[in-house]
């Protein structure tokens, strides 16, 4: 099976870009901040400098992880469930469950070991960028030369490959429990929803905790920003419940691609909600995380104190993080709204054959992505918001930050752009094909 696996991969290289992409950009942000551990290390590195890239690198390292993580398996669900046909083909010639989930591992695992290799240039590059703006800012020492070695290589191979193969795993997994009836599906629904409810309690036992918390707390930070990720990830596991719900009760839907376009959302949630939850995720945790920062900035400057280096180092992660969320949450958006919209070729060719222009087409992809993303931007702000009032609360006895709308607008903008704007090119390139063989090739 892995020679089978290896050949499928050089056969169709193109059905692989997707994890190839989330493999590459998660080795070069990992081993980037890896080879801060290699730096801090190094002999002649003094007890300050090398806390402060320890501290980054460990912290980037863990969010590194869990998100390389969700991107592959997100990528990888989706491929795996367009791929029913020809796992149906290999069941019918005599290959066993485990031989199948064997093929899909290994394949997963020669794409992430080619996006790490791939990935090592540019992550050399980042490392030696990445300690030039610690030394401009003063967290690290001038003299300081950067290293780029095992810590750097270890953590990128092995994260990469332990997600993409776990991923893959998974995703193996949740499509042999799609075939396995009612009850399988039943049970991971409840399951899903306990999840989501236990993360929104948190979510909020975390947001109520600032009030709790003195002002001038070094932690008073934490609190907010990690619960509005809580009600974030909280809301992402609610989605598919809520997205069916969603467009009945909006306005606007009116003729043949609104009604389909409601009509799809109510059928196949679960699908839509693969494109939602990065959404409400990236959207939350951004929003929350650089306005609960500009307040914080603000407020010391208002106070008339320098930065230390710890609210230097402070400032660095939660700008990085942010950076990060930013990064892989588009990535896993717009893969997996390419990847859903791509799938469904056969879908609109016989909407045409049925009499729908190719107009009425994309007016339906674009009322199901404008759906989508009033969603996703309903419960991401209302995860953000959560956050940002109790902390500005207890910092600046205000209710409500000074910074403005203008860095919610941005996020917002990023959010829409990625979620219409690749719906709609993916339709328009589908809709290239004729209907009759778009519609031969589903079958």
């Amino acid at each position: 099976m892995l020679f089978l696996a290896v050949r499928s991969v050089r056969k169709r290289p193109g059905r692989f870009l997707a994890t190839l992409l989330s493999s590459f950009l998660g080795s070069v942000i990992i081993m980037t901040f890896g080879s801060l551990h290699d730096t801090a290390a190094a002999p002649g590195t003094d007890p300050v400098s090398a806390e402060s890239m320890t501290v980054t690198a460990s912290v980037v390292g863990g969010y590194g992880s869990l998100l390389v993580f969700f991107a592959i398996a997100s990528t990888l669900t989706v491929a795996v469930r367009q791929r029913a046909g020809e796992i149906e083909l290999l069941r019918r010639t005599g290959a066993t469950p485990a031989q199948i989930g064997r093929m899909v591992v290994g394949e997963s695992a020669v794409v992430a070991l080619s996006g790490t290799v791939l990935a090592v240039g540019p992550a050399v590059l980042g490392g030696r960028l990445l300690l030039g703006m610690f030394k401009d800012s003063g967290q690290v020492a001038e003299h300081i030369d950067p290293v780029f070695g095992p810590a750097a290589l270890g953590s990128g191979f092995g994260i990469a490959t332990l997600a993409a193969v776990g991923a893959a795993f998974l995703a193996v997994r949740r499509a042999a429990r799609s075939v396995a009836g009612a009850r399988r599906r039943a049970a991971g629904r409840r399951f899903r929803v306990l999840a989501g409810c236990a993360a929104l309690a948190a979510g909020t036992a975390g947001v109520l905790t600032t009030f709790a918390v003195d002002s001038t707390e070094e932690m008073l930070m934490a609190f907010p920003a990690y619960g509005a990720v809580l009600l974030s990830v909280g809301f992402a596991s609610l989605s598919p419940y809520l997205l069916g719900r969603v467009p009945a009760a909006l306005p606007g839907g009116r003729g043949v691609a609104g009604y389909l376009g409601a009509l799809h959302l109510r059928r196949r949630g679960a699908e839509a909600a693969g494109v939602l939850m990065p959404m409400i995720i990236f959207i939350g945790t951004a929003t929350a995380t650089l306005y609960i920062q500009g307040v914080e900035s603000a407020q010391v400057v208002a106070t008339g104190l320098e930065k230390t280096v710890e609210d230097k180092n402070l400032e660095t992660l939660n700008l990085v993080v942010v950076g990060i969320i930013v990064v892989f949450s588009c990535l896993m958006l717009v893969n997996s709204l390419y990847a859903a919209t791509s799938y469904r070729a056969g879908e609109f060719g016989r909407l045409r054959l049925a009499g729908a222009t190719p107009g009425q087409v994309l007016g339906v992809v674009g009322q199901e992505a404008g759906i989508i993303t009033l969603t996703g931007l309903v419960l991401g702000s209302v995860a953000g918001v959560a956050g940002i009032i109790p902390f500005t609360m207890v910092r600046t006895d205000h209710v409500l930050p000074g910074q403005g709308p203008g860095v919610w607008f941005a996020v917002m903008a990023v959010a829409v752009v990625a979620t219409v704007g690749t719906g709609l090119l993916t339709a328009r390139r589908a809709l290239r094909v004729p209907a009759v063989g778009a519609v031969a090739g589903s079958v």
